[in-house]
């Protein structure tokens, strides 16, 4: 009876974290002093652990059980009437396993990674809140309460990136990623009102059905859509929204390990669900395709020439990201969905293994680093079981992934699978890359005292690699991969070959000794071009920015000299006036009877004369 039970109260799952956030409350304004805010932090791990276990249980009494489906009514006010629909399935619970594993583990990691850190309470609470939302948006099975929660969760990244408010960069930052965000989450707004009188409803799987049937304009069709896709667009950072990624860097490491690995692909989860409406569009197809592939090719390249760690990273997760869209765009929600998943596990581990090294050589700067591997090897170990898990490299999982995807693209749209090979080229090259330039060459004054880190950073690290490392045996026990008899031989030895292509031509350069140097055979614009992100920025500043800082002159003029100049002018007009009465003011009675008196003569002169015409 309890293993029922906890499959039956998953919906208490945001809540542990929700519990946990606000038993934050009194050690983050520092109520309670004696005992530091360490406290703060233990709550919210022990109740991830909890969140974590009751999700772990409810999974394994939900394998091969059909789904089930909880409405909880929220608003009922005239016609409109809002019910949070959840949905209980094998998919979703595994979604909040991996959720609730990555943060248990990333909070884990912050106890060494911030022992010293002020904003202790307050950084396990922002944590506590990411994790309840995230649980939240999966088990929500409606389009309206799934954009209330990526609201929740846009604030819960400004407020985390934001965490060392003191410093400018960090400012500028968490509000260029708050900003950035709401230009997606707008357009989608407009979606999600402008769907509910065509579908009658928001929830998903009812969507999905009236999908089958719906016989829309072609352009509303394909407005629909775009608006759909815009949101998701800004979530997983892709191009021309993915500038926020890259500023979100300015927050701590343990905040990054999460949003880069799961919190980034809340907006690939709602762009599964949303599948069946986009569909309706080939335009709106079109669009998620062209902007993927655009994203998937643009982060890879601009990875290779970055010197940070953290943003030579980032940018790769928005590149995996960019395979996600041409996934939903191409129809195969599968193979996106095991995308998500190698991706998340495989990226947590490169972020807490770099995240050690930034820690212990205070810069994260690639051309300061080098050389560290003798004294740090199980870094070095699980940086490239990270690698390995990443591209699509034999038996590890993202291999299975993009199989998957390249396979369904075979027949049907070839060229698909050439741009799957470049980016999987350029991103074990640039993978390979960042390994050679932290463990291999020469020591350097930054890294001469790098010794290995604390348990609580090395303890995660090797549970995620233990985790990577057995990811195909976990998706072979659950049938989630191929018969290898069946498997399309072709396009797994193209994958392979790219992989070993792009890792061999990166080792050469980076981490054999050799006396060819890349920046020498590199034409300097080109490095340039891409060390500067194609110039996005500049691009932002001349175009956006430009128009809407012009826009906001000529309002702030218009208001300034003719919005309240009226009104002073009438201001001044009654001073001007009241002055002058003031002096043909004499109290007494006969002037003011005289002055009545000629006023209505006044009015009937004019009444005669205009009788008279």
């Amino acid at each position: 009876m309890i293993v029922p039970s906890f499959f039956q109260n998953v919906w208490l799952i945001p809540c542990y974290s929700l519990i946990g956030a606000i038993l934050t409350v009194p050690w983050s304004p520092g109520f309670i002093r004696k005992t530091g805010s360490r406290p703060a932090g233990y709550i919210n791990i022990l109740m991830t652990l909890l969140s974590f276990v009751h999700a772990l249980v409810a999974l394994s009494a939900s394998w091969n059980q059909p789904a089930q489906h909880i409405v909880i009514p929220w608003l009922n006010v005239a016609s409109l009437n809002i019910s949070i629909p959840i949905e209980i399935s094998s998919l979703t619970l595994a979604a909040i396993v991996l959720i609730t594993g990555l943060n248990l583990l990333a909070q884990i990691y912050a106890i060494g990674y911030m022992e010293m850190d002020w904003g202790w309470a307050r950084f396990y609470g922002l944590m506590a809140l990411f994790e309840g939302g995230m649980c939240a948006l999966v088990l929500c099975d409606s389009l309206f309460c799934s954009y209330v929660i990526l609201e929740i969760l846009t604030l819960g990244t400004y407020l985390l990136v934001g965490l060392w408010f003191s410093q400018p960069m960090v400012v500028t930052g968490a509000r260029d990623a708050f900003l950035t965000k709401r230009v997606g989450d707008l357009f989608l707004l407009m979606g999600v009102l402008a769907l509910y009188p065509l579908a009658g409803t928001w929830n998903f799987t009812e969507l999905a059905t009236w999908a089958q049937t719906a016989n829309l304009d072609p352009k509303v069709a394909a407005l629909l859509g775009l608006a759909l896709i815009a949101g998701p667009m800004s979530k997983c950072a892709q191009f021309p929204l993915h500038l926020w990624l890259d500023e979100a860097m300015e927050g701590p490491i343990p905040s990054t390990i999460l949003r880069n690995s799961v919190v980034v692909a809340t907006g690939a989860w709602v762009l599964v669900k949303l599948e069946p409406v986009i569909a309706l569009s080939p335009v709106a197809l079109g669009a998620t395709i062209f902007i993927g592939g655009l994203t998937a090719v643009g982060g890879s390249l601009i990875a290779i020439a970055q010197i940070d760690i953290k943003r030579a990273l980032s940018y790769s997760v928005s590149a995996y990201m960019g395979l996600i869209f041409i996934a939903v765009g191409t129809g195969q929600t599968e193979a996106a969905l095991l995308l998500v998943l190698t991706h998340a596990i495989a990226m947590a581990l490169l972020y807490i293994v770099i995240g050690g090294v930034i820690w212990n050589s205070i810069t994260q700067d690639l051309t300061k680093l080098g050389g560290i591997w003798s004294r740090r090897p199980l870094s070095g170990l699980a940086f490239l079981v990270g690698i390995a898990g990443l591209i699509a490299l034999p038996p590890f999982g993202s291999f299975w992934a993009m199989l998957k995807l390249a396979d369904g693209l075979w027949s049907t749209q070839p060229w698909l699978v050439g741009l799957l090979l470049t980016v999987n080229s350029l991103t074990a090259f640039s993978l390979t890359r960042v390994f050679g330039l932290i463990f291999a060459g020469k020591e350097k004054p930054m890294t001469v005292r790098s010794p290995e880190v604390g348990w609580q950073m090395v303890m995660p690290m090797m549970l995620l690699v233990g985790f990577t490392l057995h990811l195909p045996l976990v998706l072979q026990s659950l049938s989630l991969l191929p018969d290898w008899a069946n498997v399309n031989k072709d396009v797994a030895l193209l994958l392979i070959w790219s992989s070993i292509f792009g890792c061999s031509l990166s080792a050469v350069i980076y981490v054999i000794d050799t006396k060819f140097k890349p920046q020498l055979a590199v034409w300097k614009p080109l490095q340039n071009l891409l060390a500067y992100d194609f110039y996005t920025p500049k691009l932002y500043r001349f175009s956006i920015v430009f128009a809407v800082d012009s826009i906001s002159k000529i309002t702030a003029w218009f208001d300034q000299h003719l919005i309240d100049g009226v009104v002073n002018f009438v201001g001044f007009a009654a001073i001007f006036s009241g002055q002058g009465l003031r002096y043909n003011v004499s109290g007494q009675s006969q002037f003011y009877v005289l002055t009545i008196i000629l006023g209505m003569t006044l009015f009937l002169g004019l009444l005669t004369i205009g009788a008279i015409h």
